[in-house]
């Protein structure tokens, strides 16, 4: 995927915007990784990494969301002038966007404590979804489909210009964020659509600033 090409962007293109997409990723998984470790009770293959919002710390998954969103958010800027030409100029950055929009929200309305988490919760699934833990499914949905509209726009893209590695890797993230959940593995099936795609992210934010940076130094 690295050998995927950008249009080199105009010297006054802040490269920094592009970089807060590379950070987006690590950052959200460098948090909610500790947060695992040292939250009484979590269990990945029974909790999705959402839960971590609720609670008395769920203040740190929430701000994990929102820093995240808005750094996906500064990405998608950037895309508009990194991609300046060719299939995806105008829809890359809009659909990176809305997965930017659609982590904040996903932080904003919180899943219910359900399943035994945090501790002291009953175990099983909340018997009444309250609006805000059904807004965040909204949202997250919404987000990681556009996601995966995005690298099927850049399959076409590298298609086109006969770019073999990025096609197929975008490819498969398409495949892998569009797929069925499965009711007995959903927590850890969200947890890998995620690693997915902030990777593919974060890859495409890193190319769009070497060729920010490289346009800058030539």
């Amino acid at each position: 995927m690295t050998t995927l090409t950008a249009t080199a962007p105009p010297a006054t293109v802040p490269a920094h915007r592009l970089l807060a997409g590379v950070l987006a990723g690590p950052v959200f998984f460098a948090s909610a990784g500790l947060q695992m470790l040292t939250r009484d009770g979590f269990d990945l293959t029974r909790h999705p990494i959402s839960q971590l919002a609720t609670g008395p710390q769920g203040w740190i998954q929430i701000s994990t969301f929102v820093a995240a969103g808005l750094g996906v958010l500064t990405m998608a800027t950037g895309l508009r002038t990194a991609f300046a030409d060719g299939i995806g100029r105008r829809a890359l950055p809009i659909l990176v966007a809305i997965f930017g929009i659609g982590l904040i929200a996903s932080g904003i309305f919180t899943m219910d404590a359900e399943h035994g988490f945090p501790t002291g919760t009953p175990d099983g699934p909340a018997t009444d979804p309250s609006w805000h833990s059904v807004a965040h499914g909204i949202a997250a949905a919404t987000g990681f489909t556009a996601l995966a509209v995005a690298a099927i726009v850049l399959v076409v893209r590298s298609v086109r210009r006969r770019r073999v590695v990025p096609a197929v890797l975008s490819g498969l993230a398409a495949v892998v964020l569009l797929a069925p959940m499965s009711p007995e593995h959903m927590s850890l099936q969200i947890a890998f659509c995620g690693l997915v795609g902030f990777t593919w992210t974060s890859v495409v934010a890193l190319v769009g600033y070497r060729a920010s940076t490289q346009r800058r130094a030539s």
